[in-house]
């Protein structure tokens, strides 16, 4: 049996044609909107708003100084068993990078002062493609996850050994 491209039923639909539901029950989807169709006053909020809260927690370690004892909690891992955790030493770190001491700043928790400039970057990548009405989309496949887990472990073992004792807090 031959199509017959005038039948409804086997018909196929043309480009032209509307999206809905043609004739022979088949859904033609509407086309994807065009890159920037979003305005940009609907684009920007949720990289702004990211920025500006990070903003105002590095404007508050800034001023609530973490070297003096009873402003922030301590690290429980530390009280509990002694060992430096990743993050131990990163609230004494973005005080003084605020502060504008890199060299304390790295000090202090070298992994965190990599992770700002991480996001540094990944911040000015959302914030040109919100921008430009272009789609974020920032994914790590398997095997980096694994490696970003792996730097964190060796980190952490690293700066509780004695030979690593310049990467403690």
């Amino acid at each position: 049996m031959d199509a017959n491209p005038t039948h409804p039923v086997t018909a196929e639909p043309s480009a032209t044609a509307a999206p809905g539901w043609a004739q022979g029950g088949r859904y033609i989807p509407p086309p994807p909107p065009p890159p920037g169709s979003r305005p940009l006053a609907r684009r920007l909020p949720a990289p702004l708003g990211t920025l500006a809260g990070v903003a105002a927690a590095f404007a508050y370690v800034g001023t609530v100084d973490p070297n003096e004892p009873g402003h922030y909690p301590v690290c429980p891992l530390l009280r509990l068993t002694g060992l430096y955790c990743p993050g131990c030493g990163g609230l004494r770190s973005a005080h003084a990078f605020v502060h504008g001491e890199f060299a304390v700043a790295f000090g202090s928790n070298a992994l965190a002062v990599i992770g700002y400039g991480v996001f540094a970057i990944l911040m000015a990548v959302w914030l040109v493609r919100a921008v430009r009405g272009r789609p974020v989309r920032i994914g790590l496949a398997g095997g980096w996850w694994w490696a970003l887990g792996a730097l964190v472990a060796v980190f952490t073992l690293v700066r509780n050994l004695p030979f690593g004792a310049a990467l403690a807090p």
